[in-house]
């Protein structure tokens, strides 16, 4: 954990200009007063990022005179893509990229932990459930991810080689969330997956497949991965951090606040300060209850759990060639300087 000044990171370079950004509706772009910060989110939509919109409704970054832009990609690889090339200055995404990019020479960090689990789902779908029973099964199988070199990529992987399954005995399909995921399901293009509510409450409401491994809490974090993973954030290049920590400190503030306000709110309270058509179509009702299933991996203070940085290391170097000879200084992947002083 860092809590002092270091020396800026190493401009980085020769990454490819991400094209196709897209802001989110209502009145989250730059225009007005105060600090300009665009925010590229893994899928504004996702509960699992909820804390991202739900600042904004509750109006807590006009609060702390920052004006927010809030972006949208698929999948958290394309996000953080967003960010190292400098399209955007914040990432709301999975803390295990700060891990796979320092490994590559790009300093980022966390600055708010949102979750302490990784709030993911392995779904099986009905007409796999009877040879799809475990993660000792993924062999031969295909499996949707949100993307090739997402979190979900790395957890689907994970889970199979801690299961005696090689990650080139089984085929990760890139289908997003959503209804992708949820037509890649049906039509067969894969018998399994890995996504996050509300997806994961529309397949059930559905009928259309099971849980076969549940992350969505601490207890079932530590079940499948031996303990707590630190999953959504809000993460930036260390650079930008260290020259703007006034702005920084007040997306901190704003975020912690939301996190709090959440710890001490319903389900149904949360869903009711959200977007309607955030629930995919599924309604007001299983809309609520999918915030309720995830809500258990949120922390209340956006501060990093102890043990977590450790554990996802050791999730990661279990597959990921990069990683696994590699020296990690995990340090310097988060710092709770802006979060302690929220508090």
């Amino acid at each position: 954990m860092r809590t002092s000044l270091r020396v800026p990171a190493l401009a980085v370079a020769g990454v490819l200009a991400l094209t196709g950004l897209t802001a989110c509706g209502g009145d989250s772009g730059s225009e007005g007063k105060g600090d300009q910060v665009k925010i590229m989110v893994g899928g504004l939509d996702k509960v699992i990022y909820l804390p991202a919109m739900l600042t904004e409704r509750l109006g807590y970054f006009e609060d702390e005179g920052v004006s927010v832009q809030l972006l949208t990609e698929p999948a958290g690889v394309q996000a953080e893509t967003a960010l190292v090339s400098g399209d955007v200055q914040g990432t709301v995404g999975f803390y295990d990229h700060t891990l796979d990019l320092q490994v590559k020479g790009k300093q980022v960090e966390s600055v708010v932990q949102f979750s302490q689990a990784p709030g993911e789902v392995e779904i099986v779908s009905n007409q796999a459930a009877a040879e799809l029973r475990s993660a000792k099964d993924f062999k031969g199988k295909k499996l949707g991810v949100t993307g090739i070199g997402s979190s979900t990529d790395f957890l689907t992987k994970y889970l199979a080689v801690s299961n005696g399954v090689r990650t080139s005995e089984f085929t990760p399909v890139a289908v997003g969330a959503g209804q992708t995921f949820i037509s890649a399901l049906q039509q067969g293009s894969i018998q399994g997956g890995m996504t996050t509510d509300p997806t994961v409450a529309t397949i059930l409401d559905k009928k259309l497949g099971k849980i076969l491994i549940d992350m969505r809490t601490p207890e079932g974090s530590k079940e499948a991965l031996g303990g707590l993973y630190p999953s959504s954030s809000l993460y930036m290049q260390t650079e930008w951090v260290d020259s703007h920590k006034e702005t920084v400190q007040k997306l901190a503030n704003a975020f912690v606040r939301t996190l709090k306000w959440m710890s001490t709110h319903s389900a149904d309270e949360i869903a009711a300060k959200m977007p309607a058509d955030y629930a995919q179509g599924g309604g007001k009702a299983l809309y609520a209850e999918a915030i309720k299933s995830t809500l258990p991996m949120f922390t209340t203070d956006g501060v990093m759990p102890a043990d977590g940085p450790a554990t996802v290391e050791r999730v990661l170097k279990a597959f990921n060639p990069n990683l696994k000879d590699a020296k990690v200084d995990l340090a310097r992947t988060y710092t709770t300087e802006f979060v302690d002083k929220a508090k």
